[in-house]
């Protein structure tokens, strides 16, 4: 899958256009053979090839064709793993780990937190925002939500479930993506060292245990949407420290103002 370079449209998509732009890849994935394993980045492919090929991974997709089949699923199976195009293993700095997508027209489109250019920022993402600018002063909130320049710094934006039906939130959780992501996020400890895990609310925090926290550093908080940012995401500031921690192990500080 080549990935294209996301263009920002003169004025905002109205949500019917977002609906049928779904709708249309909805149509074109239905018609597609390509398993969920080819549309995985190279640099990740090899190294899950034992997931892919397992018993519980079948079943996973054929439980999301079958989702797919009887109504709106998100995001288009072309962009479920758009998080591996943006950021090769190799290059993972930061992960950043959400729930599951977002549920909406024109929301998800595989790297969590995240909407394309012209999309309304969710709450969650603006909360986001909020705590950047309250770590960095001169940081001013983007009216984008695209979160791919992150992304391409090596900042793996994954969520702990991949797919999603539409208005129904979690409505895909417990059919095996969980298991598939844990294995993502060994693969990075055991391949990348000194990694900065972002691990807001309790599902993301579950994740702890899949990585070796005497290489890497595991900051917890709760989850940045508007029910729980009051019980310990604002004032955070796990900003700044993934920045410190990154130079203080001689890598390349995270740029978030580049969006």
């Amino acid at each position: 899958m080549k990935l294209t370079a996301m263009i920002p449209s003169a004025e905002e998509p109205s949500p019917k256009q977002l609906k049928d732009s779904d709708q249309s890849k909805q149509t074109q994935v239905s018609n597609s053979t390509s398993s969920f394993g080819q549309l995985l980045h190279s640099s990740w492919r090899s190294h899950l090839s034992k997931e892919l090929s397992a018993s519980y991974f079948e079943n996973l997709e054929s439980f999301v064709q079958k989702k797919r089949a009887a109504g709106p699923v998100f995001p288009p199976a072309d962009e479920v793993f758009s998080w591996s195009h943006y950021c090769h293993l190799d290059n993972v700095n930061v992960v950043i780990l959400g729930q599951d997508p977002y549920h909406d027209f024109g929301q998800a489109h595989g790297l969590c937190f995240s909407v394309k250019r012209g999309v309304a920022l969710p709450p969650s993402l603006k909360n986001i925002f909020k705590e950047l600018k309250t770590e960095y002063p001169d940081f001013v909130p983007p009216t984008s939500g695209d979160l791919s320049g992150w992304a391409k710094q090596g900042v793996l934006l994954l969520n702990a479930v991949l797919t999603v039906d539409a208005h129904k939130a979690n409505s895909h959780k417990d059919q095996g993506w969980e298991k598939f992501t844990d294995s993502v996020i060994r693969i990075v400890s055991r391949r990348c060292s000194n990694v900065v895990y972002l691990l807001w609310g309790a599902p993301a925090q579950k994740k702890a245990s899949c990585v070796d926290t005497s290489s890497n550093l595991v900051l917890k908080c709760a989850h940045p949407s508007p029910l729980s940012a009051m019980r310990g995401f604002f004032g955070c500031d796990h900003f700044k420290k993934c920045n410190q921690y990154l130079l203080k192990n001689g890598k390349q500080p995270v740029d978030w103002k580049k969006l």
